[in-house]
């Protein structure tokens, strides 16, 4: 399979001797997460895995990729998929990220169905390929925005977040129309946070859009609008 799987035994194993019992049920809770977690604060998780992924640097697009997904797939605890995302985000690998490798963050952002994941592999994942190479990408985008799935649908909205003066307005306004008259929460409000964040960059342009899009909820106007008035 060209997984590494000492690098995945030895993520899992350094989450393991790092757990903490009394944290990971308010941990679990706070996430409304049916995966169990092991207890595992960022903090610690991050200084483990600048640990162990200096000892273990994978050789090829092929080896990264599928152990990023073995890491993923077999998680049994929260934070083995947050160590998958962090792998996958690992400046060793950043000559990787090209449209290329969405079939695996897609199928990251389906599988996982939540916020915390699909947030984090929207803008840090997803958007920087967006930008490098946005005649393959924008179509894909414009796609996801479309489709049935409510993850797809609010990566598609979200993943601009970030991107300041390279936002392409035109797909952001073409990801966000189709889920105005949506009633879900995330869509709702990744519309919002997608427009407060642009807003910082370019308010009058924020502000036109709202006033040209009446039927957007009171939640997404609210949060578009938060620091513009």
């Amino acid at each position: 399979m060209n997984t590494d799987d000492q690098l995945v035994k030895a993520i899992r194993a350094g989450l393991a001797e790092l757990a903490d019992p009394v944290k990971a049920p308010a941990m679990r809770a706070y996430m409304k997460s049916a995966m169990p977690f092991r207890g595992v604060a960022k903090p610690e998780r991050a200084q483990l895995l600048k640990r162990v992924l200096a000892d273990h640097i994978l050789p090829d697009r092929v080896n990264y990729s599928t152990t990023v997904l073995e890491l993923w797939r077999a998680a049994e605890f929260r934070e083995e998929r947050y160590a998958a995302i962090d792998l996958s985000g690992h400046r060793a690998y950043r000559q990787w990220q090209d449209p290329g490798l969405l079939p695996m963050y897609e199928e990251m952002i389906v599988s996982g169905a939540w916020w915390d994941y699909v947030d984090e592999l929207a803008i840090r994942r997803v958007g920087p390929i967006l930008r490098a190479d946005r005649e393959r990408v924008t179509p894909i985008m414009l796609a996801w925005a479309a489709d049935a799935d409510l993850w797809r649908r609010r990566t598609a909205i979200i993943c601009q977040v970030g991107a300041k003066a390279d936002t392409d307005t035109d797909l952001l306004t073409r990801t966000i129309e189709p889920a105005i008259a949506e009633p879900e929460f995330f869509l709702r409000k990744g519309i919002g946070w997608a427009l407060r964040e642009y807003a910082k960059t370019a308010p009058d342009w924020v502000r036109s859009f709202v006033d040209d899009h009446p039927g957007l909820s009171g939640l997404s106007r609210r949060e578009a609008l938060k620091h513009i008035g």
